[in-house]
């Protein structure tokens, strides 16, 4: 057998995708949601229709506030590690191999929490539905998705943030 080759384009490794921790949340709500790291796939693949990360939650951290979006779907699926994925009804363990899915409009709100010492790493995709809000049960946030692709954020009586 040989040695595997460099991909070419459309292929690639997701490790030479550069990881973020940039969160676009105001900048009161920032410092909890950057303890998640994320590879942008789809964007590096120039996708337009829907969003794949590879995120990578430190221990301690969170993927974001609990959350539900209006128009998006979203689904994520663990690759590594065990996390605790908090909705509505409380919380499970989901381990390497599990997924979850959230369906647009069904109010589901969701996070996913290291509750470890080992890194967790989850694969999340989500459309980028025109007009999606997003409602923060736990925090004084709400989020509108601006024509521009950028979400607008604000208190949930609707003063900006």
């Amino acid at each position: 057998m040989t040695a595997p080759s460099k991909p070419r384009p459309p292929a690639f490794d997701p490790d030479d995708v550069s990881e973020s921790n940039f969160t676009s949340y105001p900048e009161m709500h920032r410092a909890a949601n950057q303890t998640r790291y994320n590879r942008r796939l789809g964007n590096h693949a120039g996708l337009k229709n829907f969003g794949v990360n590879l995120t990578r939650i430190i221990p301690g951290g969170q993927s974001s506030f609990r959350h539900a979006h209006s128009r998006q779907d979203e689904f994520v699926f663990v690759i590594e590690g065990e996390v605790v994925l908090e909705t509505n009804s409380g919380a499970q363990v989901l381990t390497a191999g599990m997924c979850a899915g959230f369906p647009a409009g069904a109010g589901d709100a969701h996070r996913f929490v290291n509750h470890t010492t080992r890194d967790v790493k989850l694969l999340v995709i989500g459309d980028r539905a025109a007009d999606d809000e997003i409602s923060y049960p736990d925090v004084d946030m709400h989020a509108v998705l601006g024509p521009d692709g950028v979400y607008k954020f604000t208190t949930k009586a609707g003063d900006p943030l």
